[in-house]
């Protein structure tokens, strides 16, 4: 992983924008890049005048919702069996893809936005909203809106630890090791979000009538 981590980060140094787009569309299909390893590094660097903040963030966001859409369109002409065929490759078990179904089920649209900020289900929930076929109009605003903050707030993380600790960008490890320390009060803030949300949904939904 840390040899990983080495590459992606010299891709975004490497290309700029495109290895964003590139990099987030991973992370959002199926192969297993941390949005944490790409966004705040790309910060850094617009920390540094080589890249602007707002083009990070867009960049992340279309590179975001590009990978969703592949992911997409994949699992709604696919099909389930060939998810759970394949998926295994990818370390997608039946496991993670029932959650990812039930979550979707549940939830809806409010799931997909909601999915964007959660890790381990940001990269899953495409997958039952293909298989579910999701109007792909609703699909995508609920994924550009959830990734576009979520970008943001990484941005804005990644420029802070920037600001404190300019010499970061040289050692990967370092880097990585920091942005865990620093990064509990916005896991923890989304956590938040999410339990008061889904809180909601619970006592606002009607209730069945007995059988």
């Amino acid at each position: 992983m840390h040899h990983l981590i080495e590459i992606w980060f010299q891709w975004v140094q490497d290309w700029g924008y495109g290895g964003v787009i590139l990099l987030m569309a991973m992370e959002s299909s199926i192969f297993p890049v941390p949005s944490e390893v790409v966004i705040p590094p790309a910060a850094f660097l617009a920390a540094q005048g080589k890249m602007s903040l707002w083009g990070v963030i867009l960049a992340g966001t279309f590179g975001s919702w590009l990978g969703s859409s592949i992911t997409y369109a994949v699992s709604r002409y696919a099909g389930r069996p060939f998810i759970l065929k394949f998926g295994k490759y990818f370390f997608i078990s039946p496991e993670k893809l029932e959650r990812a179904e039930h979550f979707m089920t549940r939830y809806e649209a409010g799931g997909i936005f909601f999915a964007r900020l959660l890790p381990v289900v940001r990269h899953l929930i495409s997958i039952p909203a293909g298989i579910v076929r999701m109007p792909f109009g609703k699909f995508s605003l609920m994924t550009v809106i959830g990734s576009a903050i979520w970008c943001s707030v990484l941005t804005w993380f990644g420029k802070g630890v920037a600001d404190r600790n300019p010499k970061l960008m040289e050692n990967p490890e370092e880097m990585i090791h920091a942005m865990k320390h620093e990064s509990l009060g916005i896991i923890a803030g989304v956590a938040i979000i999410g339990v008061l949300y889904f809180l909601m949904l619970k006592l606002t939904a009607p209730k069945t009538a007995a059988q």
